[in-house]
């Protein structure tokens, strides 16, 4: 499952006030901010933050039920961060209880999605945002978190269907950025420098998802 947040994860950078005020940058003792940090702080001035539909998702056919705010940060990707990674999760139980740990404000830790084992995708955080999922800041920031319901030691977890519906989901994803298909740049959880988490470990069959997700790339998933 995912990570608890790191400090850094949680940072929220600069605050509104310090930064329309033009004190932001003697607040942190600087002669002024980088133009990367500015660039990635411009959506939170007000009237430019992206508009958002409430409930939208960004897989056709996934479930919406929005994790706490507390779990994730709100961005722009990928314009603030690039998007280059697919970073897959095992939940360690059941559905209903990673989606009620992933609305607990104090779990400071969601994905992006869940996938289930008859194929249903929940989609939790809007691709826009850093889901701190992770447990590396780096990794929260250019990655989507795609977890699945089931445990690391149970090979009957991973069943046909969540293959199938995750691949096509990972495909989606890697077709809207860009990402290539190959196992530098969709990755376990355990494969995050600093981590301390096993899965999707020894039951998650590599070379059949890839296969699956070059697939569904290849058909056009969206």
């Amino acid at each position: 499952m995912s990570a608890g947040a790191s400090k850094g994860d949680t940072d929220r950078r600069l605050g509104r006030r310090a930064l329309l005020a033009g004190g932001a940058a003697a607040a942190v003792g600087a002669a002024a901010l980088a133009r990367e940090e500015l660039s990635r702080l411009w959506w939170r001035l007000p009237g430019v933050e992206k508009s958002r539909v409430a409930g939208a998702v960004d897989f056709r056919g996934a479930r919406w039920v929005a994790a706490s705010s507390a779990n994730y940060r709100r961005a722009d990707r990928p314009d603030d961060y690039p998007v280059d990674r697919v970073v897959v999760h095992v939940t360690q139980g059941g559905y209903a209880s990673a989606v009620k740990v992933f609305q607990d404000p104090g779990h400071r830790a969601a994905a992006h999605y869940i996938v289930r084992r008859d194929g249903r995708v929940t989609q939790l955080i809007r691709e826009l945002d850093v889901a701190f999922h992770a447990g590396n800041r780096a990794y929260n920031e250019r990655s989507v978190g795609i977890e699945h319901e089931g445990f690391v030691e149970h090979a009957s977890s991973f069943t046909d269907a969540m293959y199938a519906a995750s691949a096509r989901l990972t495909a989606a994803v890697c077709a809207r950025y860009g990402i290539p298909v190959d196992r530098e740049h969709i990755v376990g959880h355990a494969e995050v420098p600093g981590t301390d988490h096993t899965d999707p470990g020894p039951h998650w069959d590599w070379e059949r998802y890839l296969r699956l997700v070059r697939k569904a790339r290849g058909a056009g998933a969206v």
